[in-house]
């Protein structure tokens, strides 16, 4: 891979990692609810689990979305009804106001990883740098793009903890952690726009 591809693989890495989606909003919730030290299995798990998914989606799962278009359209339907799902749920989350403070906590490291498989953002970056930055699809081209995401992707990630986390400190009552969820679960539903 030259330095113009590699160049162009960092700046979309950074680009796609760095603004909003189900991720970075979902992260930046967990922080301002739970803060950092107790998001981390969740931040853990979006940076893996997206990493091994693109390792994947390049060694074969792209084909089969050539082979079968249905399955790409069926797993779309699918993806926006679960983040419809989370959005609802965060928006009637009270976070560390809820009764029995045990009952809200935050994705764990496996739930994380599994959700980018449902995540349409998750999917259009995986899918566009496998075609772009890896064409031949060979094992070594595809492990490099993984690899060069993974170490962009978690400090990209780790920015919206930690701006959840600040944000934490005007949370301090229920209603406005209220609207705050609220407000987040809007955000994570318009951020279905582009997958519709």
């Amino acid at each position: 891979m030259n330095f113009e591809i590699l160049s162009a693989l960092t700046i979309f890495a950074f680009v796609s990692s760095i603004t909003p989606g189900p991720n970075n909003l979902m992260l930046m919730n967990s922080g301002a609810n739970f803060g950092f030290k107790k998001t981390i299995p969740h931040l853990l798990g979006v940076g893996v689990g997206f990493t091994l998914m693109i390792t994947l989606v390049g060694l074969g799962v792209i084909k089969l979305f050539d082979s079968f278009p249905l399955s790409y359209q069926i797993l779309k339907v699918i993806s926006i009804i679960y983040l419809l799902y989370l959005a609802f749920k965060i928006a009637r989350s009270k976070g560390s106001f809820e009764q029995g403070a045990s009952r809200a906590t935050p994705f764990t490291f496996i739930q994380a990883a599994l959700f980018q498989w449902v995540n349409p953002k998750a999917w259009t970056m995986a899918l566009t740098s496998i075609s772009l930055y890896a064409p031949s699809k060979s094992f070594f081209s595809v492990l490099f793009v993984a690899i060069v995401f993974g170490l962009i992707n978690l400090p990209c990630i780790s920015s919206w903890v930690v701006l959840g986390q600040k944000i934490q400190v005007l949370l301090t009552d229920r209603k406005r952690l209220r609207v705050f969820n609220i407000s987040m679960a809007f955000l994570l539903v318009m951020s279905l726009y582009p997958a519709i």
